[in-house]
């Protein structure tokens, strides 16, 4: 009987041993540990992950330039009207939204077939101005990739100056306009209606990393009590 009973305490010892928290917290440490090596670990990146990933990386470009021209153009319009707005509608430009060009490996044009300025000047169908949910993505070459999707007008504040001109746009606003830019098209807009388009030309290497870091296993941090 003296035998049972030391070989019972044995056994809850080893259980107990084997249920401390360091070693617990050591196989979360692990677990962490292997999901980082996993990180770097060379992977094949297929065709059409790259497509997928121009799309999100295009997409993320151009919805924070949006952001950034609703931001700097409600300030500016605030600050001073149309006069003081009008150069800085060209959030390609913006710094904020260059580096993350730059970082994209990523080439910014907006385009128009009724463009403001002349230089954005660009034939577009149908097809390319339907609404905002409509993409084209492409690979030219291996590479390059292409992505393009339309300008929806989604803020009242942008038919100040795309508006009606007598309606949304005042005249003496519009005579600014025109004196920056004689050949204006780019007038007579609705909300919801599509006035051109985003154009990125991405090279490869900015795509795979984009891909790498979207797709990147991230361990769980763990939450102290």
């Amino acid at each position: 009987m003296r035998h049972l009973f030391r070989a019972a305490g044995a056994a809850l010892l080893l259980l107990s041993a084997a249920c401390r928290p360091d070693q617990i917290e050591h196989l979360k440490e692990s677990q962490r540990i292997g999901i980082e090596a996993e990180n770097w670990q060379v992977k094949r990146i297929m065709p059409e992950d790259l497509l997928r990933a121009t799309r999100w990386s295009g997409d993320s470009l151009t919805r924070h330039a949006d952001r950034e021209l609703l931001r700097v153009l409600t300030e500016k319009l605030a600050q001073g009207g149309i006069a003081a707005a009008l150069p800085y509608c060209r959030p390609e430009t913006f710094p904020a939204v260059d580096s993350v060009a730059k970082t994209l490996q990523a080439s910014v044009r907006r385009v128009s077939s009724k463009p403001r300025n002349s230089a954005h000047l660009a034939e577009l169908t149908t097809a390319d101005l339907q609404p905002d949910t409509a993409r084209q993505i492409a690979r030219p070459n291996t590479e390059t990739f292409f992505y393009q999707r339309p300008i929806t007008i989604n803020d009242a504040l942008c038919l100040r100056c795309h508006g009606e001109v007598g309606q949304d746009i005042r005249n003496a606003d519009y005579a600014l306009i025109q004196k920056q830019y004689p050949q204006d098209q780019a007038t007579g807009y609705a909300l919801g209606q599509s006035m051109g388009a985003w154009r990125l030309t991405l090279k490869r290497p900015g795509v795979a990393e984009f891909w790498t870091m979207k797709t990147r296993k991230l361990p769980r941090h763990r939450t102290t009590r």
